[in-house]
């Protein structure tokens, strides 16, 4: 294994990552924006008004993006194991 191979895992992964990540955290910022415009507008500042939608929001988008989540860390898992051949090499 040379150092560009385990360069290219390390960036692989972290693509990943990101990309099964980035849904949930948009979804929550995003709301989490929503919520604090209406707070500042109204001024109401209960810690349940932000905890609460968040958590519901992240729940949803989570029920929504986990097929795509899933596949996606399917088809790294799969390519990262049979490639394991390659890796010993």
């Amino acid at each position: 294994m040379t150092p560009e191979f385990i360069t290219m895992i390390g960036k692989e992964t972290i693509m990943v990552v990101i990309l099964v990540s980035a849904p949930i955290l948009a979804s929550g910022m995003v709301i989490g924006l929503a919520i604090s415009l209406f707070q500042a507008v109204t001024q109401i500042q209960e810690m349940t008004l932000t905890f609460v939608p968040k958590i519901i929001i992240v729940m949803v988008a989570l029920l929504f993006f986990a097929p795509w989540m899933m596949e996606l860390l399917i088809n790294f898992t799969t390519h990262m194991i049979s490639g394991i051949p390659d890796y010993i090499k």
